[in-house]
């Protein structure tokens, strides 16, 4: 799947969406074997970057995300839509698709 390509500043995600900036992917492989571009796996390890307000609750009040900006998460493999802002790289993705903050 392509990334979409965006020429902005900042990024600000509605309702429960994070903004989460992609970790780098590994290189090469435990053995020291250097991998190619096609080989690489999808990163599923990013910082959170911009958190939306939270998902909007049946009364109308907000439900506050269980992440905050700064966090290391874990993301489902093939969630979110890939963006690049410049040269890094970056997905937006729904708060149900972080299984979980990492140390």
């Amino acid at each position: 799947m392509a990334a979409v390509s965006l020429s902005v500043s900042t990024v600000k995600p509605l309702g429960d969406r994070v903004f989460v900036k992609v970790s780098a992917s590994e290189e090469k492989t435990a053995g020291g074997i250097l991998l190619p571009d096609t080989a690489k796996e999808k990163p599923q390890v990013g910082e959170v970057a911009a958190i939306g307000p939270g998902k909007r609750n049946d009364d109308g009040s907000r439900q506050e995300l269980e992440v905050k900006v700064g966090d290391k998460v874990l993301y489902s493999k093939y969630a979110g839509t890939d963006i690049k802002l410049g040269t890094d790289e970056y997905v937006l993705l729904s708060e149900k698709d972080i299984l979980a903050i990492v140390a």
